[in-house]
């Protein structure tokens, strides 16, 4: 057993429970987009019959307005819905100065980007704003919720709030050049981090992904009250990462992608669940797997480590008809010339690397890139997608399919009753759940 393995509070199996029946409610807190984690936990909860609840971070008008959802909108969406907009952050707040913080930005050039910075009062009172108008309309929010909640019903809200990447062009381009930038194009994490834009991302991603779960069970107190007191469960749940144990060297060790901006949020996301559990809150945090998704796409090469499920699937399930069909379904999207054995030994090289290691280390997460980490990395991300038939139809999105199902799974089961505030899903359960039958 490596000394990097299995050094996290991580859940081994999915927990059994009796908590959840037909009729309870999941409530997604935030707007469900596409493929990604929270579908899994949608799926988890509709094989027990639950009722889901959606909700809408609402829409911008072009003068910037904060709009519910219109009816041609609402006709695109599963019901039932909570139409108050949940969007979360600061960058659009008008402030004494009558500008925003994306008017501050907008003029910011690439060659003079370093120079910019936000005035600290300026800062603080758009962060104020926003997070006063969130609390408000989560009220709102809260309220319009109540009545949707059957009698008799357990409720777990699922915190979707992530992101909070300022809304200004500038911030696009540097963030290329700091996930996917190498030789001239490289940009030193810790260079964009420690800037003036650095600190407006930074406190963004804070406000969105982090804020956002201590307002939500804050706000929902007098609500949470009210259901415990007539024998009603209440439970919260939040989407973290925090590195995965995935396998290396035919052993599960721990380790990260780097730079990951929105760890510091994240961090903070745990701190929440930590301190509204030793509150006796039934509130958990869970640090799932890397996935790529369109919204994780701007993180090229942290879909590396996603490759050894692959490895985790043989090694759970070595004769599941399960791990047969995974390891068929990947090969066949493979061009002929290029084997699954391949695959997982570039990713093998990559991960074992020094350079990926070194920023790699639990103990100092997260870590900023280095130019040689980059290049190892990028270079591996791409070799195995050259190495696929089609770009558009990747074996990332086989296997994150497995990752949102055990993870959907996973964090309802134990959020029933949560072992602890933060939890580590990695590569050994969601194998284990892939190969149950």
């Amino acid at each position: 057993m490596s000394q990097l393995s299995h050094r996290v509070p991580s859940l081994r199996e999915i927990p059994a429970t009796t908590t959840w029946k037909k009729g309870d409610v999941l409530v997604l807190f935030g707007e469900l987009f596409n493929r990604g984690y929270a579908n899994g936990l949608v799926e988890a909860a509709e094989r027990r019959g639950m009722t889901v609840i959606r909700g809408t971070v609402g829409r911008r008008e072009k003068d910037g307005t904060l709009r519910p959802l219109n009816a041609d909108e609402l006709a695109t969406q599963t019901q039932p819905l909570v139409n108050v907009p949940l969007e979360a952050g600061f960058d659009m707040e008008m402030l004494s100065s009558g500008q925003t913080i994306i008017e501050m930005m907008k003029d910011v050039k690439l060659t003079d980007w370093e120079n910019f910075k936000v005035p600290h009062a300026q800062l603080l009172e758009a962060k104020e704003k926003g997070a006063n108008r969130f609390a408000t309309q989560v009220r709102t929010y809260l309220a319009t919720l109540e009545p949707l909640l059957p009698a008799e019903a357990n409720v777990h809200f699922a915190h979707l709030m992530a992101g909070g990447v300022p809304r200004a062009r500038i911030v696009m381009p540097l963030m290329n050049r700091v996930f996917k930038g190498t030789g001239d194009r490289y940009l030193q994490s810790e260079t964009f981090w420690k800037s003036g834009l650095g600190e407006v991302a930074r406190e963004s991603f804070l406000a969105v992904s982090a804020d956002t779960f201590k307002i939500l069970i804050d706000e929902s107190a007098a609500l949470r009250s009210k259901l415990e007191k007539s024998g009603r469960h209440v439970s919260y749940s939040g989407y973290g990462y925090h590195g995965t144990e995935v396998m290396i060297k035919n052993e599960y060790q721990w380790q990260s992608y780097a730079p990951y901006l929105q760890g510091w949020a994240k961090i903070q996301l745990e701190n929440v669940a930590k301190d509204a559990f030793q509150r006796g809150i039934k509130a958990a945090v869970y640090n799932c797997p890397e996935i790529l998704t369109n919204s994780s796409s701007i993180f090229q090469g942290v879909e590396v480590p996603l490759y050894p499920l692959l490895k985790a699937l043989k090694h759970e399930g070595p004769s599941s008809a399960k791990t047969k069909k995974l390891w068929d379904d990947c090969q066949a999207l493979l061009k002929p010339e290029v084997k699954i054995a391949d695959v997982l030994r570039w990713c093998e090289e990559c991960l074992s690397a020094p350079e990926v290691q070194a920023q790699s280390e639990l103990d100092l997460w997260p870590q900023h890139n280095t130019a040689k980490q980059m290049e190892t990395l990028l270079a591996t991300s791409e070799r195995i997608i050259g190495a696929h038939i089609s770009d558009k139809n990747l074996m990332t999105a086989v296997l994150s399919e497995e990752v949102f199902d055990a993870c959907g799974e996973a964090m309802l089961a134990d959020a029933a009753a949560p072992q602890q505030p933060v939890s580590w899903i990695n590569h050994d359960l969601v194998a284990k759940w892939a190969v149950r039958t």
